[in-house]
């Protein structure tokens, strides 16, 4: 089967032109979403990732509208070609049934794991600097004003009873896993 994927980033922006070309391509369905790349929750692309499998195709109308970055990018293509589903992006021309759009896809995966490594390399480089000159790094501990108030809400919610964790999370805009983190934050007991 041949499946399509368009996002934007936000709900005033218009899938129409990605949706067209989608169907024009033939997709049998198509997964529509808005929101950011950035974001991992994106619960239409993780269905579509959950639907596809050996011998599918992946469409999409821009390569841009499947990862957050280069290494997401190269990190979904290599989960793609694990699980032997084709991919096409319809305007970067990138059909990986092809041997050049195969080939295309294996250079963007070198150069994606050469970032990767010079970006740790400098990271590291970057951390001991700092701890040499006595700082520590890190998030800094605790809960920002936005995360307590969530987490104040979560525990409200959590107590009443009458709704499921994922329900509450997808209420509160956040993913079920921080959803626990700010009931333990909380000291709320979880009923098992």
């Amino acid at each position: 089967m041949k499946y399509g994927y368009c996002r934007v980033s936000t709900e005033e922006q218009n899938l129409d032109l990605q949706i067209d070309a989608l169907e024009k391509e033939g997709c049998d369905k198509i997964f529509q979403e808005k929101k950011s790349g950035a974001t991992l929750e994106r619960s239409q692309f993780n269905k579509l990732m959950e639907t596809l499998k050996e011998g599918d195709t992946l469409v999409v109308w821009h390569i841009d509208r499947l990862g957050r970055n280069l290494v997401d990018l190269v990190n979904i293509m290599n989960t793609l070609k694990e699980a032997q589903i084709e991919f096409k992006s319809l305007s970067n021309n990138l059909d990986t049934l092809t041997d050049e759009g195969d080939f295309v896809y294996k250079m963007s995966a070198v150069f994606a794991e050469y970032e990767k490594n010079k970006g740790r390399r400098r990271t590291l480089k970057g951390l001991a600097a700092a701890r040499s000159r006595g700082r520590i790094g890190g998030r800094p501990k605790g809960l920002s004003q936005d995360a307590k108030n969530k987490a104040i809400a979560a525990e409200a919610l959590y107590r009443e009873g009458t709704l499921s964790v994922r329900k509450i999370a997808e209420h509160l805009n956040i993913s079920t896993s921080t959803l626990y983190e700010y009931l333990k934050h909380r000291g709320v007991v979880l009923f098992t």
